[in-house]
């Protein structure tokens, strides 16, 4: 529901993947942003009126996203596909990150719109090291991504990881992704994607800046 920026984007990527999709939007010039090539249904209407669902195929649906530009119109839909319609793959886009928090909690997946992009920004505008890309829901666990440190090119994964004492999960390298091994050597410009404990983390964001010990 939303043939905004989003919405199209998000029917193509279904489509691409192999997916049959429906696209509602009040507005029908909207569906101009999906091309001609696009090959699912369009809907004029609004996403929570029932009708309109069920035109769109809604009785038939395995997912349900809500992502218009509107956090009310988002919501309410969100709540009628799965709580009448019984779809349960249902996400809203909302921007308000309060009402998100809630509607997380009403059982509702919700992307904070808002609160997401800023932490983009905020993670390439801070240096390395500075922002985890991830952290668990305990606070215990956490993921960052840097570029391989001077000290450490050409040497092995394996020998980083002992002497960090953490994980290097996979590298992205000449941007594509790799699975790191033991004997992975490290390269100029490899982007590490790296797992470690909360506490310990400065310790080893200074191991690899330092560099292994017998240099």
């Amino acid at each position: 529901m939303g043939c905004g920026r989003v919405g199209s984007a998000l029917a193509h990527s279904l489509e691409q993947r192999g997916h049959q999709t429906a696209v509602i939007d009040a507005n029908p010039d909207a569906f101009r942003r999906l091309g001609p090539a696009f090959t699912g249904v369009t809907v004029t209407g609004m996403g929570f009126d029932r009708d309109v669902l069920r035109q769109a195929g809604i009785e038939q649906a395995d997912g349900f996203a809500a992502v218009s530009s509107g956090d009310n119109s988002n919501i309410i839909s969100a709540r009628v596909a799965r709580e009448l319609f019984g779809v349960g793959n249902v996400v809203a886009r909302i921007y308000d990150p309060g009402r998100a928090e809630v509607y997380e909690r009403l059982g509702v997946p919700t992307v904070a719109t808002v609160p997401w992009a800023a932490d983009q920004v905020l993670r390439r505008l801070l240096p390395a090291g500075s922002e985890p890309a991830w952290r668990d829901p305990s606070g215990q666990l956490r993921l960052d991504s840097l570029y391989t440190p001077f000290p450490w090119i050409g040497r092995r994964i394996g020998d980083l990881e002992e002497a960090a004492g953490a994980r290097v999960a996979y590298l992205t390298r000449l941007g594509a992704g790799t699975i790191a091994t033991h004997d992975t050597v490290m390269q100029e410009g490899d982007l590490l994607s790296i797992f470690m404990r909360h506490d310990e983390a400065e310790r080893v964001l200074t191991v690899l800046e330092a560099g292994p010990e017998d240099d």
